[in-house]
């Protein structure tokens, strides 16, 4: 008897394992600068770029700047002050996610002219957008986040102007939790981690999808820019 209830929940205790590892089996697409069907728009781009056609373009197969896997060079400029440019790369819908890790490398020559640098993820599901938004707001000197109700917020982290003609690296955590709100859980910049740990309401939508977007600010005088990224990652689960 002992034996055969020692067997029992050995099979129970396999089974439950079986059970949590399928449930929390992560998805990962890497290089998500090499695929095709980026989008992008200048006009949606928020207060610099809505209402204007900023001059914006997108190139892949970079082979300098690098890291060794060939980076996509993402390029804005014109004369409107403050213009602004969004992409965005559609991966597929996924409503049982939760979690998401955006991991970006990001280089650029000119740092100055660039306004803010930001770095997003959009999962929208069950008839709700949850706008995992963040920016480096290189002019304050800030890591921004972004709330449907009252827009863009200062977390009080540093981010200060990127160095010039030097890789950096990002990793952003995000959840959506089981109340169904956004929460911005991290950001790692070059290696430092700061928790962020705000939650605030999505917003209403139609449509199912799962994205990451990548969208560059101009500075008053719209100075032409570029930035390359590389190893563009997202995992969720």
């Amino acid at each position: 008897m002992v034996k055969r209830n020692l067997i029992r929940a050995a099979i129970v205790a396999s089974l439950l394992f079986l059970f949590v590892s399928v449930s929390f089996a992560a998805t990962t697409k890497t290089y998500i600068e090499k695929m095709s069907g980026w989008a992008s728009c200048s006009v949606c781009a928020g207060a610099g770029g809505a209402g204007a056609t900023i001059p914006h373009s997108m190139t892949q197969g970079i082979t300098s700047p690098t890291l060794g896997s060939r980076s996509a060079q993402f390029s804005v400029g014109g004369s409107s002050s403050y213009g602004a440019a969004l992409w965005w790369k559609q991966l597929g819908a996924s409503s049982t996610a939760h979690n998401f890790q955006y991991d970006v490398d990001y280089y650029l020559k000119n740092p100055s002219a660039s306004q803010a640098l930001e770095f997003d993820v959009n999962q929208s599901v069950g008839g709700k957008k949850f706008v995992f938004g963040t920016q480096c707001n290189i002019a304050a000197h800030t890591y921004d986040v972004w709330s449907a109700a009252t827009h863009w917020i200062h977390t009080g982290i540093s981010c200060a102007r990127p160095a010039a003609y030097k890789w950096n690296h990002i990793t952003l955590e995000f959840q959506r939790t089981s109340g169904n709100n956004v929460k911005f859980v991290s950001v790692t910049i070059n290696g430092s981690k700061h928790y962020i740990n705000r939650i605030y309401a999505p917003k209403a939508s139609s449509v199912s999808e799962l994205n990451v977007a990548f969208q560059m600010d101009g500075n008053k005088s719209m100075t032409d820019y570029n930035a390359w990224l590389e190893n563009v990652t997202l995992k969720y689960w």
